[in-house]
């Protein structure tokens, strides 16, 4: 009993970092329809910054704040500078549609052979703000830590921060019709594109926050979010690319799955179990768990 309850632990707090990729990648795809595969570039970007900051000044917190601070004006220059031309210069048609998907990948590797030539490739470490021995409960060792809190905390803010903003703000409600309906958005007097540019920088300040999170649980290099950036993909799948709520619960349930076959299964198995879980996703509700049919009428 106690190693479930340990499982169940550990997978809200892997839950919660492919919640808050699967947010950015959501928040992405609702202001342009574009499956954001940079965003694990950005992310690692910014963590790297914020890893300069804590190496400087010793502070984990200012450190998170400048990550965070970067990976939203990169999110927003990746947008405004790059994809909003992108889209400007873009014919219609079966290629077009492609374009942007493939030039986020291509963005994905500029970025890292940038990290790359900036730090060099060698692993490095992100100092913790909290101890990370684990608990001791009546005598026995749980593989749970207070950086474990921390992070389940850190991502229920941001998702929190976010439901309030597009449930209960009027900028919410533009960067909804933004993204649904563009062209009535602009009769409406919304200007359309500043709008997404908003929903960019919200996806780059999440990834942030993902990347120094997850970091000193792990170690940091050039590539070392490429496999949040998977999980985070399959999560926004599993609940939804439509839905914020859906990114949460399909973070969890990936996260709690992951768990259960790293504790009960073998380790090994976790990215044929991740693929599995996408392909059966795929085919049972193709939209999500909190994805809608769209029905067309002629």
């Amino acid at each position: 009993m106690r190693q479930f309850f340990s499982t169940i632990l550990i997978g809200i707090t892997l839950g919660s970092i492919y919640s808050l990729m699967a947010l950015a990648l959501v928040l992405v795809w609702r202001s342009t329809r574009v499956v954001n595969f940079a965003q694990a570039g950005q992310a690692i970007f910014s963590t790297y910054i914020g890893y300069e900051m804590m190496v400087r000044t010793g502070n984990f917190w200012f450190s998170l704040l400048i990550a965070i601070i970067i990976g939203s004006l990169l999110g927003a220059g990746v947008e405004y500078f790059f994809m909003r031309t992108l889209f400007k210069h873009a014919d219609d048609g079966p290629v077009a549609a492609l374009a942007p998907v493939i030039a986020t990948l291509g963005l994905l590797g500029v970025i890292r052979s940038v990290v790359g030539m900036i730090w060099g490739n060698e692993y490095r470490s992100f100092a913790s703000p909290v101890p990370t021995d684990n608990f001791v409960v009546a005598g026995a060792t749980i593989p749970f830590s207070r950086l474990n809190v921390l992070v389940i905390v850190g991502a229920a803010l941001v998702m929190i921060a976010f439901s309030i903003i597009f449930q209960r703000t009027n900028l919410g409600l533009a960067l909804r019709a933004s993204a649904f309906q563009p062209e009535i958005a602009r009769l409406a007097g919304i200007r359309v594109g500043p709008i997404r540019t908003i929903g960019w920088t919200f996806a780059g300040g999440a990834g942030a926050v993902a990347g120094v999170l997850v970091t000193p649980n792990d170690i940091l290099s050039p590539n070392s979010l490429d496999t949040l950036l998977v999980f985070g993909f399959v999560a926004a799948v599993i609940g939804g690319l439509e839905s914020l709520p859906g990114a949460v619960v399909g973070g969890m349930v990936l996260g709690i799955g992951i768990a259960f076959i790293l504790n009960y299964v073998s380790t090994t198995l976790i990215f044929p179990a991740v693929f599995v879980v996408l392909l059966l996703s795929l085919v049972i509700k193709p939209n999500g768990i909190f994805g809608s049919k769209k029905v067309r009428h002629a």
